[in-house]
């Protein structure tokens, strides 16, 4: 990898995580240096401003954490065992979550709904991201015989993605798992009665 493309990916990894954690008005170029032990010349030799950083570092975060709702799905078999992987990516958010500070899309959500446009944007195709891969494993539960095939899959997998999403929000204010893994039981639950045949 030539120097230049190394010291960018280095800049993306060190903003997304401050990005994730400080949020968007949180985050400064100061902070940037500080994380990569570079000079603001440095920085803006790859990057025309914080926008650009702040966008390319968004969407690697979210590629992070889409790889391990991918990687989870595709560690099972069946389609009941990929949900059940799905809900269980988030189970243990203060010691391991998928990308430091939580959900990327949540805290960006939450952070520039009203302030960034296009941040904002990035966070609405990131999380309609994550809701058709719950979609597809319904329409796939569908196929082999495992699901009801008159649920309304576009609705659940919204209602599945919400009730991750307010989980994850919860357990990091209240410094604790207990909220994420009591939404998970009720989700598995609702998806024994309401989803399985």
């Amino acid at each position: 990898m030539r120097k230049g493309v190394a010291t960018r990916e280095h800049i993306i990894q060190k903003s997304a995580e401050l990005l994730n954690i400080q949020g968007y008005h949180g985050l400064s170029i100061s902070d940037i240096m500080r994380e990569t032990g570079l000079q603001k010349g440095s920085i803006y030799n790859h990057f025309q401003n914080k926008d650009e950083i702040v966008l390319e570092a968004f969407n690697y975060a979210v590629d992070i954490v889409k790889n391990h709702f991918e990687n989870a799905v595709a560690s099972q078999k069946s389609a009941y065992d990929q949900l059940l992987a799905i809900i269980r990516v988030y189970e243990n958010v203060m010691e391991a979550p998928p990308f430091v500070g939580g959900c990327p899309v949540m805290n960006i959500a939450v952070d520039s709904d009203d302030t960034h446009a296009e941040l904002a944007e990035q966070a609405q195709v990131a999380l309609s991201s994550f809701m058709d891969l719950v979609y597809n494993v319904l329409q796939y539960g569908i196929e082999t015989g495992e699901f009801k095939s008159d649920m309304d899959k576009r609705m659940i997998s919204h209602f599945i993605i919400t009730i991750i999403e307010g989980g994850v929000m919860i357990s990091k204010l209240f410094h604790s798992n207990e909220y994420i893994q009591d939404n998970n039981k009720l989700l598995i639950d609702f998806i024994k009665q309401y989803i399985c045949k």
